[in-house]
């Protein structure tokens, strides 16, 4: 109506979006349209006037999580040909219209306003479907995530060793260190590294009671199975995903060329992130509690035998270690992503932290190279090997395993994967060697050492030709006093 004031009735209602009989219609009513009473009666017989009370009714109040369209398919089974697809949208209506009225109760939820340094919040995010390669290779991993509950200021860590201990203790430590203070409150949900769930009462583990009273924080969680009682945390998780996704996508592709790449990329984005809050930050960074004079410990000691197979076991993963410690007893610091080993006080071996398998809750972290030696004088031991496919470094050895062990005898396969597994243990060769192998398997042909140990030997370096004088010995005499008396005479007279 204000257009038409100055335009005509055609330009007037394509300016306002309507159509010029919707126009005219509106401008020669006595009413505005917002004051006319709206229609209460239906253009159509309902429906479900017959079965509504005595069926869909009774469903709703015995399940109310029903949908509508599992109401529909019940009732198009008890009444064939009496209720089409078409009516899914006013059975919708009328199931909507029915919960607010006489249905269930709904959950509340309160806001809360966080005060400055008052709460801090960890969490552990899935990463799977971002589909992360390194080298290639599939990386499965986890983020943990620590967010400060006023500023939003945030702290992400890489972690594919599972929700354990090592990992919460580690991540929270390097947070509130980067942050250069710690809150009152931690929170978590709840998280085996830090409750015993299975307890009524006292309910937090003692390592996880021990670190909160090192920093002076006092521990919270939020209800079993509510993780939206965590949405301080919960909600950036999910925006923190995105951030990384859009930065992947901006960058082209998701393969790194380690893992060093991929932690300085996720921690880029996060701090660019944190950039946005940094005027938040600075106001509760002057709330955070001071950080005390040392960090805690984020590990956890271990003992563990290397057996005669030249392996041993912690927390039900199966790791291999050289053959030389056979027979002793190591002392282990697991840390979320490695192992420390230590014989009678001197470090002798580290290995990263293994996985367990899903669904066997054992997994394997061995490495090929302890083997090597071993596998050369007993080569045919690897076709029954227990462990034989943990030692595959790269999915072409085990591909070109399972063809040498399909096209040649056993004792010719076991001395040619060995054989191949020794050059791929030396510096640089083994990804090289890798691509090698695949060209061989799309080729549909077998490799031959011979021709490979050639190719991929040490280059030998020519050493420079060097002449050495050796000079006369009289020569060494004119380094002596007595060589240059007579010149000092003649210099004196």
């Amino acid at each position: 109506m204000k257009i038409r004031k100055n335009k005509s009735q055609v330009l007037a209602a394509a300016m306002a979006g309507i159509s010029e009989r919707s126009g005219r219609r509106i401008e020669s009513a006595v009413t505005l349209p917002s004051q006319n009473q709206r229609r209460q009666w239906r253009s159509r017989a309902d429906p479900f006037a017959d079965v509504w009370d005595s069926e869909v009714v009774p469903l709703l109040q015995r399940a109310p999580k029903l949908m509508a369209i599992t109401v529909l398919r019940k009732l198009q089974d008890d009444h064939p040909d009496g209720f089409p697809d078409g009516v899914l949208r006013t059975l919708q209506r009328r199931i909507r219209q029915w919960r607010a009225v006489a249905g269930p109760a709904k959950e509340v939820f309160f806001p809360q306003e966080h005060a400055p340094g008052h709460r801090g919040l960890s969490d552990f995010t899935a990463m799977g479907e971002l589909r992360i390669t390194i080298g290639n290779v599939p990386f499965a991993h986890i983020l943990y995530h620590f967010v400060l509950a006023f500023s939003h200021w945030e702290h992400a860590e890489v972690v594919d060793s599972g929700e354990s201990f090592e990992a919460l203790s580690k991540g929270l430590q390097n947070a509130l260190w980067q942050a250069g203070g710690a809150p009152q409150e931690h929170r978590t949900d709840s998280l085996s590294a830090a409750f015993k769930n299975l307890a009524e009462e006292e309910d937090f583990t003692a390592r996880y009671t021990a670190l909160l009273a090192h920093y002076g924080m006092a521990g919270t969680r939020n209800n079993r199975g509510l993780s939206h009682e965590n949405g301080s945390v919960e909600s950036p998780n999910r925006y923190l995903k995105e951030a990384i996704e859009q930065a992947l996508l901006l960058r082209g592709h998701r393969d790194f060329i380690d893992r060093l790449a991929y932690e300085d990329f996720v921690r880029e984005v996060v701090m660019r992130r944190n950039r946005r809050n940094a005027a938040a930050f600075r106001i509760e960074r002057e709330q955070l509690r001071n950080l005390p004079t040392r960090r805690s410990t984020d590990f956890v000691e271990e003992e563990a035998r290397v057996t005669r197979c030249g392996t041993f076991t912690v927390r039900a993963i199966l790791y291999s270690a050289p053959s030389r410690l056979i027979g002793h007893r190591l002392k282990v610091r697991l840390y979320s992503d490695r192992l420390d080993c230590y014989l009678s006080g001197a470090p002798v071996l580290t290995l990263p932290r293994g996985t367990r398998v899903p669904g066997t809750g054992r997994g394997h972290k061995l490495d090929y190279r302890h083997f090597i030696d071993g596998l050369k004088r007993k080569p045919q031991a690897f076709k029954g090997l227990a462990f034989r496919d943990a030692l595959f470094p790269r999915q072409a050895y085990r591909r070109m395993w399972e063809q040498l062990d399909l096209k040649l005898t056993q004792r010719q396969a076991c001395q040619t994967i060995v054989a191949l597994l020794e050059m791929a243990a030396r510096d640089g060769v083994e990804g090289i060697l890798a691509q090698r192998l695949e060209a061989l398997l799309l080729a549909g042909e077998l490799p031959d050492v011979k021709r490979l140990r050639e190719e991929f030997a040490p280059s030998k370096v020519e050493l420079p030709q060097v002449t050495i004088e050796i000079p006369a010995a009289s020569v060494y005499d004119l380094l002596l006093p007595s060589a240059h008396a007579d010149e000092r005479e003649e210099v004196a007279a």
